[in-house]
């Protein structure tokens, strides 16, 4: 009779722990910045039909890097979530914080299970508030850990880097012009510490707007548009309720049913 193979399970971990790891390194990564009137999200994406951002909520949007098919299944849950509880109690009840919970304890599960492979995937959601103080930002990497974060984030293949960068030069108050034009210098850097170009057909970029008259915050910045905040000097940045070349279509939750919820298509990772 064999021995059977015996591996620690701090090994075991170790290991689930690095593949996850290296299944996210090969998506391209996003960067979520603060800016004076909400919150954008920026990530370098060529499909204009599958996004990489979502409404979740009235004021709530999600990110994702990894495997495509794996962060859409979070997406969902986390729309049944929030349209269930802003239909039982209230629509102030659903929470960035609650709904980051709910996301840490599905992958945790998942992470902690011998019998099914963790998930290569790495989420943020964001909720912006009344006043900047107010606007909430969570990082949750595969192990279901969550990382409370303030004036930007980045998560993807270079997301070190990334980081690091947008640390020394992301300032509180900057404009979405400012904001934009710093999340794609980020995007733009390559591991070698030089810089390529992106352009704006290959962007992907949406805001979480607190000044937009709406119940629902959330709003792509497509066309047009996102190319008049690129070209602008920074001094001024144009209203994410300009009009745009798309209607403001995003189907996020609005208390109809799912249907008519969870923002927008199925996001999708090129790399994939």
């Amino acid at each position: 009779m064999s021995t059977p193979f015996y591996v620690s399970p701090q090994q075991a971990m170790a290991d689930r722990a690095e593949y996850a790891r290296k299944g996210i390194a090969r998506g391209r990564s996003l960067v979520v910045l603060q800016y004076a009137d909400g919150i954008v999200f920026v990530g370098e994406n060529p499909s204009r039909a599958l996004h990489k951002f979502s409404e979740i909520y009235d004021r709530i949007g999600f990110a994702a890097a990894g495997k495509y098919n794996e962060y859409e299944n979070l997406r969902i849950g986390g729309v049944r979530y929030a349209d269930l509880r802003g239909y039982t109690y209230d629509r102030d009840d659903v929470t960035a914080r609650g709904l980051a919970n709910v996301y840490a304890q599905t992958l945790g599960t998942i992470f902690s299970s011998a019998g099914e492979k963790p998930y290569e995937v790495e989420l943020v959601v964001a909720e912006v508030g009344a006043t900047p103080d107010g606007d909430q930002i969570y990082r949750l990497p595969h192990d279901g850990s969550i990382v409370d974060e303030h004036g930007s984030v980045a998560v993807g293949g270079n997301a070190e880097q990334i980081s690091t960068f947008l640390d020394q030069q992301h300032r509180e108050g900057m404009s979405l012009a400012e904001a934009l034009k710093l999340a794609v210098q980020a995007l733009s850097r390559d591991t070698n510490g030089g810089e390529r170009e992106i352009p704006a057909e290959r962007l992907e970029v949406a805001v979480l707007d607190r000044e937009r008259p709406q119940a629902r915050k959330f709003k792509r910045v497509v066309g047009r548009q996102l190319a008049r905040l690129l070209e602008a000097d920074g001094a001024a940045s144009t209203p994410t309720d300009a009009p745009s070349d798309t209607d403001d279509s995003d189907t996020g939750a609005s208390g109809s049913g799912e249907s008519g919820k969870g923002g927008t298509s199925p996001d999708k990772d090129s790399d994939k």
